[in-house]
Protein backbone atom coordinates (compact mmCIF):
# COMPACT_ATOMS: atom_id res chain seq x y z
CA UNK A 1 0.00 0.00 0.00
CA UNK A 2 1.75 3.52 -0.77
CA UNK A 3 2.20 6.13 1.58
CA UNK A 4 -0.94 8.13 0.16
CA UNK A 5 -3.47 5.42 0.66
CA UNK A 6 -1.87 4.70 4.25
CA UNK A 7 -2.85 8.04 4.93
CA UNK A 8 -6.05 8.20 3.88
CA UNK A 9 -6.99 5.25 5.26
CA UNK A 10 -6.01 6.16 8.46
CA UNK A 11 -7.66 9.45 7.83
CA UNK A 12 -11.17 7.49 7.25
CA UNK A 13 -10.33 5.72 10.42
CA UNK A 14 -10.46 8.66 12.37
CA UNK A 15 -13.51 10.02 10.68
CA UNK A 16 -15.95 7.11 11.69
CA UNK A 17 -14.50 6.90 15.61
CA UNK A 18 -17.31 8.16 17.67
CA UNK A 19 -15.15 10.61 19.34
CA UNK A 20 -14.77 12.60 16.36
CA UNK A 21 -18.49 12.18 15.55
CA UNK A 22 -18.90 14.22 19.00
CA UNK A 23 -16.36 16.71 18.35
CA UNK A 24 -17.63 17.36 14.84
CA UNK A 25 -21.29 17.27 15.99
CA UNK A 26 -20.70 19.93 18.76
CA UNK A 27 -18.15 22.45 16.72
CA UNK A 28 -20.86 24.66 16.35
CA UNK A 29 -22.85 24.44 19.31
CA UNK A 30 -19.60 24.73 20.96
CA UNK A 31 -18.50 27.60 19.50
CA UNK A 32 -21.91 29.20 20.44
CA UNK A 33 -21.44 28.43 24.07
CA UNK A 34 -17.84 29.73 24.07
CA UNK A 35 -18.97 33.04 22.51
CA UNK A 36 -21.79 33.45 25.40
CA UNK A 37 -19.12 32.88 27.98
CA UNK A 38 -17.07 35.62 26.58
CA UNK A 39 -20.30 37.57 26.73
CA UNK A 40 -20.38 36.91 30.12
CA UNK A 41 -16.81 37.76 31.22
CA UNK A 42 -17.78 40.84 29.42
CA UNK A 43 -20.55 41.56 31.42
CA UNK A 44 -19.06 40.90 34.92
CA UNK A 45 -15.81 43.07 33.89
CA UNK A 46 -17.94 45.96 33.37
CA UNK A 47 -19.95 45.37 36.67
CA UNK A 48 -16.39 45.78 38.44
CA UNK A 49 -14.95 48.52 36.05
CA UNK A 50 -18.20 50.82 37.11
CA UNK A 51 -17.61 49.83 40.90
CA UNK A 52 -14.04 50.79 40.84
CA UNK A 53 -15.31 53.81 38.94
CA UNK A 54 -17.77 54.74 41.70
CA UNK A 55 -15.59 54.28 44.74
CA UNK A 56 -12.64 56.50 43.09
CA UNK A 57 -14.95 58.99 43.04
CA UNK A 58 -16.40 58.58 46.53
CA UNK A 59 -13.06 57.71 48.23
CA UNK A 60 -10.62 59.47 45.54
CA UNK A 61 -8.92 55.87 45.29
CA UNK A 62 -9.40 52.89 43.08
CA UNK A 63 -9.97 49.77 45.37
CA UNK A 64 -9.10 47.60 41.77
CA UNK A 65 -5.98 47.19 40.65
CA UNK A 66 -6.13 44.59 37.62
CA UNK A 67 -8.28 42.80 36.30
CA UNK A 68 -7.99 39.63 33.98
CA UNK A 69 -10.24 37.37 32.82
CA UNK A 70 -9.70 33.59 30.79
CA UNK A 71 -11.81 31.23 29.13
CA UNK A 72 -10.87 27.32 29.64
CA UNK A 73 -9.15 25.71 26.63
CA UNK A 74 -11.05 23.00 25.47
CA UNK A 75 -8.38 20.63 26.74
CA UNK A 76 -9.29 21.40 29.58
CA UNK A 77 -12.93 21.10 29.71
CA UNK A 78 -12.61 17.59 28.05
CA UNK A 79 -9.99 16.86 30.77
CA UNK A 80 -12.79 17.98 33.52
CA UNK A 81 -15.52 16.32 32.02
CA UNK A 82 -13.81 13.26 31.57
CA UNK A 83 -12.84 13.21 35.23
CA UNK A 84 -16.40 13.93 36.26
CA UNK A 85 -17.57 11.03 33.57
CA UNK A 86 -19.53 13.20 31.95
CA UNK A 87 -20.06 13.52 27.87
CA UNK A 88 -18.90 15.90 25.38
CA UNK A 89 -22.00 17.79 25.39
CA UNK A 90 -22.80 21.72 25.45
CA UNK A 91 -25.55 20.80 27.87
CA UNK A 92 -23.06 18.90 30.41
CA UNK A 93 -20.24 21.72 29.96
CA UNK A 94 -23.36 24.08 30.98
CA UNK A 95 -24.98 22.06 34.19
CA UNK A 96 -21.32 20.53 35.72
CA UNK A 97 -18.61 22.84 34.61
CA UNK A 98 -18.88 26.00 36.59
CA UNK A 99 -15.57 27.59 35.73
CA UNK A 100 -15.35 27.97 32.14
CA UNK A 101 -15.28 31.34 32.15
CA UNK A 102 -13.05 33.18 34.64
CA UNK A 103 -12.54 36.84 36.24
CA UNK A 104 -9.86 37.43 38.65
CA UNK A 105 -9.98 41.27 40.71
CA UNK A 106 -6.82 42.08 42.04
CA UNK A 107 -6.89 44.07 44.99
CA UNK A 108 -4.73 46.14 46.98
CA UNK A 109 -6.43 45.14 50.23
CA UNK A 110 -8.17 42.44 51.66
CA UNK A 111 -10.94 44.91 53.17
CA UNK A 112 -11.65 46.21 49.23
CA UNK A 113 -12.20 42.05 48.38
CA UNK A 114 -14.86 41.77 51.13
CA UNK A 115 -16.07 45.32 49.87
CA UNK A 116 -16.54 44.66 46.08
CA UNK A 117 -17.93 41.34 46.70
CA UNK A 118 -20.48 42.76 48.56
CA UNK A 119 -21.39 45.40 45.54
CA UNK A 120 -21.71 42.57 43.31
CA UNK A 121 -23.91 40.12 45.00
CA UNK A 122 -26.32 43.22 46.24
CA UNK A 123 -26.78 43.37 42.22
CA UNK A 124 -30.20 42.03 41.02
CA UNK A 125 -28.84 40.25 37.96
CA UNK A 126 -26.32 38.39 39.93
CA UNK A 127 -27.03 34.88 41.50
CA UNK A 128 -24.34 34.00 43.73
CA UNK A 129 -24.17 29.96 43.31
CA UNK A 130 -20.95 29.22 45.62
CA UNK A 131 -18.72 30.72 47.44
CA UNK A 132 -15.42 29.52 49.05
CA UNK A 133 -13.33 32.62 51.14
CA UNK A 134 -10.09 31.12 51.46
CA UNK A 135 -8.99 34.24 53.13
CA UNK A 136 -11.30 32.72 56.69
CA UNK A 137 -10.20 29.04 55.63
CA UNK A 138 -7.21 29.47 53.75
CA UNK A 139 -5.73 26.63 51.94
CA UNK A 140 -3.99 23.83 52.93
CA UNK A 141 -0.45 25.55 50.76
CA UNK A 142 -1.51 28.66 52.33
CA UNK A 143 -3.46 30.42 49.13
CA UNK A 144 -5.68 32.91 49.76
CA UNK A 145 -8.67 34.23 47.86
CA UNK A 146 -12.36 34.87 47.93
CA UNK A 147 -13.59 32.83 44.92
CA UNK A 148 -17.39 33.22 43.72
CA UNK A 149 -19.25 31.36 41.03
CA UNK A 150 -21.91 33.22 39.88
CA UNK A 151 -24.65 32.76 36.97
CA UNK A 152 -25.65 36.57 35.31
CA UNK A 153 -27.47 37.47 32.42
CA UNK A 154 -26.63 37.94 28.52
CA UNK A 155 -28.55 39.55 26.63
CA UNK A 156 -29.53 38.13 23.13
CA UNK A 157 -31.43 39.26 20.12
CA UNK A 158 -33.78 35.72 21.34
CA UNK A 159 -33.99 37.03 24.76
CA UNK A 160 -32.11 37.18 28.47
CA UNK A 161 -29.62 33.82 29.12
CA UNK A 162 -28.24 32.87 32.24
CA UNK A 163 -24.29 32.19 32.04
CA UNK A 164 -22.00 30.76 35.25
CA UNK A 165 -18.68 32.77 35.85
CA UNK A 166 -16.20 31.91 38.14
CA UNK A 167 -14.52 35.63 40.20
CA UNK A 168 -11.62 35.13 41.88
CA UNK A 169 -10.87 38.29 44.37
CA UNK A 170 -7.09 38.26 45.41
CA UNK A 171 -4.78 41.21 47.01
CA UNK A 172 -1.34 42.25 44.84
CA UNK A 173 0.72 40.12 46.97
CA UNK A 174 -1.08 37.18 47.29
CA UNK A 175 -1.53 37.30 43.40
CA UNK A 176 2.11 37.28 43.14
CA UNK A 177 2.47 34.23 44.83
CA UNK A 178 -0.33 32.12 43.18
CA UNK A 179 1.67 33.12 40.30
CA UNK A 180 4.92 31.74 41.15
CA UNK A 181 3.47 28.82 43.35
CA UNK A 182 1.31 27.41 39.74
CA UNK A 183 4.23 27.83 38.21
CA UNK A 184 6.29 25.84 40.46
CA UNK A 185 3.92 22.87 40.97
CA UNK A 186 3.93 21.93 37.45
CA UNK A 187 7.49 21.87 37.13
CA UNK A 188 9.02 18.45 36.34
CA UNK A 189 11.50 16.13 37.35
CA UNK A 190 11.59 17.49 40.46
CA UNK A 191 13.11 15.13 43.60
CA UNK A 192 9.95 14.25 46.44
CA UNK A 193 12.44 15.75 49.17
CA UNK A 194 13.25 19.06 46.92
CA UNK A 195 9.41 19.23 46.20
CA UNK A 196 8.40 18.96 49.61
CA UNK A 197 11.39 21.33 51.06
CA UNK A 198 9.89 23.99 48.23
CA UNK A 199 6.38 23.41 49.17
CA UNK A 200 6.74 24.74 52.84
CA UNK A 201 9.17 27.77 51.88
CA UNK A 202 5.85 28.73 49.77
CA UNK A 203 3.67 27.79 53.08
CA UNK A 204 6.17 29.92 55.15
CA UNK A 205 6.03 32.58 52.10
CA UNK A 206 1.90 32.48 51.49
CA UNK A 207 2.24 33.08 55.64
CA UNK A 208 4.27 36.31 55.41
CA UNK A 209 2.42 37.75 52.74
CA UNK A 210 -1.20 37.35 54.85
CA UNK A 211 0.74 39.23 57.23
CA UNK A 212 2.07 42.10 54.84
CA UNK A 213 -1.30 42.58 53.73
CA UNK A 214 -2.90 42.76 57.36
CA UNK A 215 -0.29 45.20 57.91
CA UNK A 216 -0.99 47.30 55.18
CA UNK A 217 -4.32 47.79 55.88
CA UNK A 218 -3.77 48.82 59.09
CA UNK A 219 -1.46 51.50 57.97
CA UNK A 220 -3.97 52.24 55.29
CA UNK A 221 -7.12 52.72 57.37
CA UNK A 222 -4.65 54.97 59.73
CA UNK A 223 -4.12 57.35 56.86
CA UNK A 224 -7.63 57.59 56.38
CA UNK A 225 -8.65 58.60 60.06
CA UNK A 226 -5.85 60.80 60.41
CA UNK A 227 -7.03 62.82 56.82
CA UNK A 228 -10.92 62.17 58.12
CA UNK A 229 -11.77 60.00 55.28
CA UNK A 230 -14.37 57.48 55.78
CA UNK A 231 -12.94 54.12 55.99
CA UNK A 232 -15.25 51.53 53.28
CA UNK A 233 -17.21 48.72 55.73
CA UNK A 234 -16.15 45.21 54.95
CA UNK A 235 -18.51 42.75 54.16
CA UNK A 236 -21.20 42.10 56.23
CA UNK A 237 -20.42 44.61 58.62
CA UNK A 238 -23.08 47.23 60.18
CA UNK A 239 -22.27 50.98 61.44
Amino acid sequence: MKVGHIRDYFIRGILKTDTFQKVHENIMPMNELMAYYRCAIMEVETKFKVLNEEFSLQYDRNPIETIKSRLKSADGIVEKLNKKNLPFTVEAIEEYIKDVAGVRVICSFEEDIYLLADCLLKQDDIVLLEMKDYFKNPKENGYRSLHLIVEVPIFLKEGKKYMKVEVQLRTIAMDFWATLEHKLRYKKNIKPEILEELSQELYDCAEMTAKLDAKMSLIKNRLSQENGEEIPLKYGATR
